[in-house]
């Protein structure tokens, strides 16, 4: 599917939770790099980040994201995720946990199962944080651009390069290492 005919709302993301085995983490790196490696050559792949645990950590949260749930479920249902799982079980302390999501509460996944997520207005909160700032200082980076290209400067194309300059940096870049560095406040009661 072309990048400029993505419907935003039928975005899903899987996200996947491994815990790795501590004497496993250079085999599991190497087939994580396999692995992100295939999924990138799916029909429908938009991206995927990798949040790797802090220093002593084994936990490893996976996050690919399709441009439709079929094109996802179909990398899920592949024989290809099928033998990578395989491969990776002996490396793993608890299993292949895929969960997948159609809304941008990925970002705010908990790392184990049976924990809630945060309540929806910290996450609201977090986002406003990260999003906020952005909104402010992208349109003032372009400005210049604008200014020598006027047609640029038009509301649709002008805010097609905006948001473009904001959403893909919050969604590979920034909630990830937010959710990360916040994930104390966002856990406690």
């Amino acid at each position: 599917m072309a990048a400029d005919s993505i419907d935003l709302n039928s975005v899903v993301t899987l996200v996947v939770h491994h815990k790795v085995r501590r004497q496993a983490l250079a085999s599991y790196e190497a087939w994580l790099r396999r692995t992100v490696a295939a999924a990138r050559l799916q029909p429908g792949h938009l991206g995927v980040n990798v949040i790797r645990p802090d220093s002593g950590g084994a936990m490893f949260t996976t996050v690919v994201r399709f441009a439709q749930a079929a094109q996802l479920q179909a990398w899920i249902d592949s024989a290809e995720r099928a033998a990578l799982v395989r491969e990776v079980s002996p490396l793993l302390e608890e299993g292949d946990h895929p969960l997948i999501h159609n809304d941008a509460e990925f970002w705010f996944t908990p790392a184990r199962g049976g924990v809630r997520p945060p309540p929806k207005w910290k996450q609201a909160m977090l986002t406003y944080a990260v999003i906020c700032p952005l909104t402010m200082v992208i349109p003032r980076l372009w400005a210049p651009v604008f200014e020598r290209y006027p047609a640029l400067a038009g509301v649709v194309p002008s805010n097609l390069l905006v948001t473009l300059c904001i959403v893909v940096p919050v969604v590979f870049l920034i909630m990830p290492w937010v959710t990360r560095l916040c994930a104390g406040w966002l856990s406690a009661d």
